[in-house]
């Protein structure tokens, strides 16, 4: 029997394997001697090995659970905050190389040669104009330092307009300058103010200043203390007669890019095409340090993917191994019969890889489950004050879901080959005459 085992091939091998140790289970049992088989479906129900399953079984699915979710929320953590500063601004920012005093820009020629060849720059999406002025709002109560943010009508207020919390976007008539702006969220609160309110505000122009009486059209918030905490918004007509600008001059202009991946490309690009009075820089440029921080959330990412890979390791490692001595008599008489040690090997990965793949199942049910309700009802709250956003943020994608599945399984079958090395020094002699 053992001569015609070692020639079925390896498929044809296990089955003999399989075969036999249901046998030798079936045998045991008529004589009271009932010891269970690697593959007998009551293995996990008896023993010293079945309380360690279940403990390896849900150690993966939890170690799963907390992978998926936590790059879910980093994802989703960096997304929001990169949505909320290029959706205030732009990717790419044209502007003069003669700065001027602090928050009085030189004006840039709207109708330059170089802004159709922007426009017409692979990779650039979209051209926009605008104006920033220095000021203060007085109230009866209050005076805040303001910046008055001039946009022209073809601007992408998209963003701005998901931010709206009370009122409407500010018009812009035909002719004329428009008279209405909006005010954040928090300013609003400051300042005691709200929609249809008059705000009264005061801008420097050399040696006098300018007294303008906006209109509050609307209320935005970005939960971005930096922008809530001095920005107005309004037409970008009003910064140009405050400034004594012509109507073909304004502050810079603000490009969009299609891929933001490419903006450094895309910038280049930008620069032979720039004359020699214009520089252009990019959104991470501007805001180095918030990049680079949101870049080091990364390696946070990194580590807790390790961190649990490892706890998934060893849980289902502990349990093969110790799965393995409870069968060591079985091992012994399989090999006995002619069953080399890797057919019945491969067994036990199997038996290993089903507890991973039970808690990988459990894990990724969790994980989805938990990502899908925190979307749809934000139950888990931020302080905006130093999270930048209300809610916690969760981009969850069915590649993350894959990824983590596929290779928690991967290292999991890896890690397994070490106990399953163990059986190849088992011998039939020593553990027959043990049993």
């Amino acid at each position: 029997m053992a001569h015609k085992g070692r020639h079925r091939g390896r498929g044809g091998e296990t089955r003999f394997v399989l075969f036999t140790a249901r046998r030798l289970q079936g045998q045991k049992a008529l004589a009271g001697q009932g010891a269970p088989t690697p593959d007998s479906r009551d293995s996990d129900r008896g023993g010293f090995a079945s309380p360690l399953v279940n403990i390896a079984i849900w150690s993966i699915a939890l170690g799963v659970a907390v992978m998926v979710v936590s790059v879910c929320v980093l994802r989703g953590f960096q997304g929001e905050i990169g949505r909320k500063v290029v959706g205030f601004g732009s990717h790419i920012v044209v502007k003069s190389y003669d700065m001027g005093k602090t928050y009085e820009e030189t004006p840039v020629d709207i109708r330059r040669a170089e802004v159709e060849a922007i426009r017409n720059t692979e990779g650039v999406s979209h051209l926009q104009f605008f104006a920033t002025k220095g000021g203060m709002v007085k109230t009866e109560d209050q005076i805040e330092g303001v910046l008055l943010r001039g946009l022209d009508r073809g601007y992408d207020s998209a963003f701005l307009s998901e931010c709206m919390v009370a009122g409407h976007l500010f018009s812009q008539p035909d002719s004329g300058a428009g008279r209405e702006v909006v005010v954040s969220k928090r300013l609003a609160e400051r300042l005691q103010v709200g929609v249809g309110d008059k705000l009264r505000t005061y801008f420097w122009q050399g040696d006098n200043y300018r007294a303008r009486a906006f209109i509050i059209s609307g209320i935005y918030s970005t939960d971005m203390a930096d922008l809530d905490d001095h920005f107005i918004v309004g037409d970008l007509r009003q910064v140009q007669q405050l400034n004594g600008w012509e109507e073909w001059q304004a502050g810079g202009y603000e490009i969009l890019v299609d891929d933001f991946n490419r903006i450094d490309e895309v910038s280049e690009r930008l620069r032979e095409r720039l004359g020699y009075d214009l520089t252009s820089t990019t959104i991470v440029e501007q805001n180095a340090a918030m990049f680079a921080w949101l870049d080091l959330l990364d390696s946070n990412v990194v580590l807790i993917i390790a961190v649990m890979m490892l706890v998934c390791v060893v849980s289902v490692v502990s349990a093969l191994l110790i799965f393995i001595f409870e069968k060591t008599s079985t091992i012994g008489v399989l090999k006995a019969l002619g069953a080399t040690g890797g057919s019945i090997a491969k067994i036990f990965v199997l038996k290993g890889a089903v507890i991973a793949l039970k808690g990988i199942a459990i894990g990724e049910v969790l994980a989805v489950s938990l990502c899908l309700l925190q979307q749809q009802t934000g139950f888990v709250r931020l302080d905006p004050e130093s999270y930048a956003m209300a809610t916690v943020p969760i981009s969850l994608t069915a590649g993350t879901v894959v990824l983590v599945a596929v290779g928690t399984l991967a290292v999991c079958v890896l890690a397994m080959l070490l106990p399953a090395a163990h059986i190849a020094s088992v011998e039939p002699a020593k553990t027959i005459r043990f049993d």
